[in-house]
């Protein structure tokens, strides 16, 4: 599991006498033009403007009509290794794979219990 990385402060403190003018303002009664809408803003961690900017760029939003499925399924290490070992793209490959052998190999309709009822 990847550890999380601590972000870098790299904006400096704010000073008494900007600390004294946000409070100012926002002490002012807030006008129809000068009223921020707060509901679709971003929280920056540090980085300034260009940082924020290309960290929301790189985020996905959900998959409206996903195509595959997300399972947990347990491979042996050499076969795993193999796959991984090929380089990026491993998920890919290993899913052509068993649609290969699936293509092989069609699926036997499964033997039903008989009833006793």
């Amino acid at each position: 599991m990847p550890i999380a990385k601590k972000h870098k402060i790299t904006s400096q403190p704010f000073s008494a006498t900007q600390v004294a003018a946000a409070n100012a303002a926002a002490a002012a009664e807030p006008t129809a033009k000068t009223r921020i809408d707060w509901s679709k803003g971003t929280l920056t961690l540090g980085g300034g403007v260009a940082a924020t900017v290309a960290a929301v760029r790189r985020t996905r939003g959900p998959n409206k009509r996903p195509a595959k499925e997300q399972v947990a399924i347990r491979l042996d290490p050499d076969v795993l290794g193999a796959f991984r070992g090929a380089g990026p793209g491993w998920q890919t490959r290993m899913n052509a794979a068993l649609k290969e052998w699936l293509a092989s190999h069609p699926a036997k309709p499964k033997a039903r219990a008989k009833s006793t009822v």
